[in-house]
């Protein structure tokens, strides 16, 4: 199972507390270059906007691929920076998420072995750095901590990254050295026994400030919220940026992920109201292992005519492994019967990953057009080999429970499944926009990809392969009302090739939407209407893994979103939408008309920041409050059961104890809010109220 041992935490955790207290001991060093000139002048660096100090991000890459003005791009796209992240002190990637509108999380609550996120009503894929990792159900959960921030695009765009849902995507931008001594240290404690201690430093390794580096890292023992759980990580990051000119830069990193916890509570039997940590599952039998390995390469140039070279690899390793025993009295459900099924559920998988992209972009002008052209070239490659076990266990009677005090031996047990999967994909693709006067902008987006699968049975060795090949295209049109002010319309396509045995995924959308951008800069309002179609449904049933397809899909909605940062005292994150989602044809008609199960009609959120300024030896104060709210929704596609609406309360407070030492307090579901979010089998409950106490040195 891969799983490090516990004895080793204390001495890791003792060392690097002792390696934070040492960091703000590093050196700043001089910055000056001298030239092949007579006048020695010092290097000018166009750096990105600094998203630790930003709540309202001006520029986006996910839309087109192009770094973008986000009022010149004809898609809804929500930016959480880092900024943002820490001062609601999101933990997770749901909880990153949880203030984005026309985004689902936690709709599978208290099941940890996955990111469970939703954008209009469909799974996303994520992509990091602007390279695919995959799909967000069934593959490993993120660290937000390693990211600057993160971009949520909403509606498929599969010509930019390839692989889209046609409710929108993730990509996620990985922290990179930037100039000058900078950094933090950290430690947290809170909740469920949680102890972690963290870091975020770089600084310049040569006086002419080309060369630069920055570690970032945590480690974190802890438990989670059930009974005989485990929550713990290790995290560490290293990545070195070479800037011989302006023109040229080079970024190699390299990080590693660990994690070692359980997959969830197992789930609460139906009719029940037991507390949510209580465990019905088997303590000895309880595990979720994550080992990731990933080294990154980018390379970029531009040349003195409006021409850009950029190039970016990656290469991953992963091992991953769970095992548990749960609730699913789907079988003989009765009201009023206190015995319930049992089953236990384990998966062992192993791969690897490498995809590259290279492209060539031209900027030119013909009179009042300004052309902005992107053409480029991505390989990948992948093999994953996985191993999975299901079987029944001994039903328990639940007003007289115990564990059976024993393990179960996989060697003993028929694994249902083994296959090893290699996939290779070879994509072309084309970006182009045209802004006339400086009022319309125009893009056309053009994508073929092909791909191609085999996979092995690892039982009988009977190989079985299939290839694909997809062209997909976006057009959008943006008109600049004011400079402040923009209208636009898209169309968009994606595509999901699913599996051997399933029809690629295609879907399509159109939408329309307005953003405004006040206060120079300093806040952004947004609002969209949009209808996509999704055609093949593939659903992934959240207990077994299998795949089940639907003919057709529909989603209707409007989003609405405001992010608004007045200066230093005040500051608002607030979203709402509507979806109304359809199941068109599920191929035998028993659930035609229905909704889409963990589909809300209504999903809205606000959260608010004030600062009162500090006085005299008292420093600044933060106080942040936030309310999330979800409405109804159905746990199956059958609509049979269907959930309650819920609002939950998260909260925050920064004080500046000294100048560059910070306390900060938070609290997700401040009201201990416990509901049912998914009901497959039995009752998963939300995540329970949560309070971190963080102490933070910056330099």
């Amino acid at each position: 199972m891969n799983i490090e041992p516990r004895t080793t935490k204390g001495l890791r955790l003792s060392t690097l507390l002792m390696g934070c207290s040492a960091l703000i001991a590093f050196p700043a060093l001089a910055q000056e270059q001298a030239s092949d000139d007579a006048i020695v002048l010092d290097p000018i660096f166009v750096q990105t906007e600094d998203d630790s100090q930003t709540l309202v991000a001006s520029q986006v890459t996910s839309a087109s691929g192009l770094a973008t003005d986000v009022l010149d791009t004809s898609a809804s796209v929500s930016v959480v920076t880092a900024r943002e992240i820490t001062q609601r002190g999101a933990q997770t990637i749901e909880q990153v998420l949880n203030y984005t509108s026309s985004v689902v999380t936690d709709y599978y609550g208290a099941d940890n072995r996955f990111d469970y996120f939703q954008i209009r009503g469909f799974d996303a894929y994520t992509y990091r750095d602007g390279l695919r990792v995959g799909a967000s159900f069934g593959g490993m959960r993120e660290e937000p901590y390693a990211f600057d921030r993160v971009e949520v695009v909403k509606g498929g765009n599969s010509t930019t990254f390839g692989v889209s849902d046609p409710g929108g995507s993730v990509n996620y931008v990985s922290k990179a050295p930037k100039q000058g001594k900078y950094g933090e240290a950290y430690l947290s404690f809170g909740s469920n026994s949680k102890k972690e201690v963290g870091f975020d430093f770089g600084d310049d390794l040569n006086d002419e400030g080309t060369l630069s580096y920055r570690l970032v890292g945590l480690l974190r023992d802890a438990e989670a919220e059930w009974d005989f759980s485990r929550d713990d990580e290790t995290y560490l990051a290293a990545s070195l940026a070479w800037r011989p000119t302006e023109m040229t830069s080079l970024v190699f990193s390299l990080d590693q992920l660990n994690r070692d916890s359980v997959p969830g509570g197992g789930g609460h039997p139906i009719g029940t109201d037991y507390e949510a940590s209580r465990y019905f599952g088997e303590p000895d039998f309880n595990y979720r292992g994550m080992n990731r390995t990933t080294a990154a390469l980018k390379f970029d140039h531009e040349f003195d005519n409006g021409l850009k070279l950029g190039v970016s690899a990656r290469y991953t390793d992963v091992t991953s492994d769970f095992g548990y025993v749960y609730l699913d009295d789907r079988g003989n459900y009765a009201p009023g019967a206190t015995v319930v099924d049992r089953f236990l559920f384990a998966n062992d998988s192993a791969g690897n990953d490498f995809v590259i992209n290279a492209n060539l972009q031209y900027d030119t002008s013909f009179g009042a057009v300004e052309s902005r052209s992107l053409l480029g070239v991505e390989f990948a490659d992948s093999t994953e080999d996985s191993t999975s076990w299901w079987t029944t266990v001994t039903p328990m009677d639940y007003t007289n429970f115990s564990y059976t005090g024993g393990g179960y031996d996989l060697t003993a047990i028929a694994p249902y499944q083994s296959r090893r999967t290699e996939q290779t994909t070879k994509s072309i693709y084309l970006q182009q926009e045209l802004t006339f006067n400086d009022r319309f902008i125009a893009n056309l987006g053009l994508r073929h990809d092909k791909g191609e699968t085999t996979q092995t049975n690892l039982f009988d060795g009977s190989v079985s392969s299939g290839e694909y090949g997809e062209t997909t295209a976006r057009a959008g049109l943006t008109y600049k009302v004011t400079p402040d002010l923009s209208v636009y319309g898209s169309y968009s396509e994606s595509v999901v090739p699913a599996s051997l045995t399933v029809e690629p995924e295609r879907g399509r959308q159109l939408e329309a939407g307005v953003k405004y951008r006040p206060a120079g800069g300093r806040a952004l309002l947004t609002a969209a209407i949009y209808d996509l179609t999704k055609h093949n449904m593939t659903v992934t049933n959240p207990t077994t893994l299998l795949e089940e397809t639907i003919g057709e899909s529909r989603v209707r909605g409007i989003d609405l979103e405001a992010k608004v940062d007045f200066y230093r005292n005040f500051s608002i994150i607030a979203g709402y939408s509507h979806l109304d989602s359809e199941i068109v044809d599920d191929g035998d008609g028993s659930n035609d008309g229905n909704e889409l199960q963990f589909v809300p009609n209504n999903v809205g959120s606000l959260w608010v920041n004030y600062t009162l300024d500090g006085a005299g030896h008292r420093g600044d104060m933060v106080f942040g409050l936030g309310a999330r709210y979800t409405g109804t929704m159905w746990f199956d596609n059958a609509n049979t059961r269907e959930g309650d609406s819920f609002t939950v309360l998260d909260a925050s407070f920064s004080y500046d104890i000294r100048e560059n030492t910070n306390l900060r307090i938070n609290v997700t579901n401040l009201l201990d809010e416990k509901h049912v979010t998914g009901g497959i089998g039995a009752n998963w409950y939300s995540p329970g109220r949560t309070i971190s106490a963080s102490l933070t040195r910056s330099w």
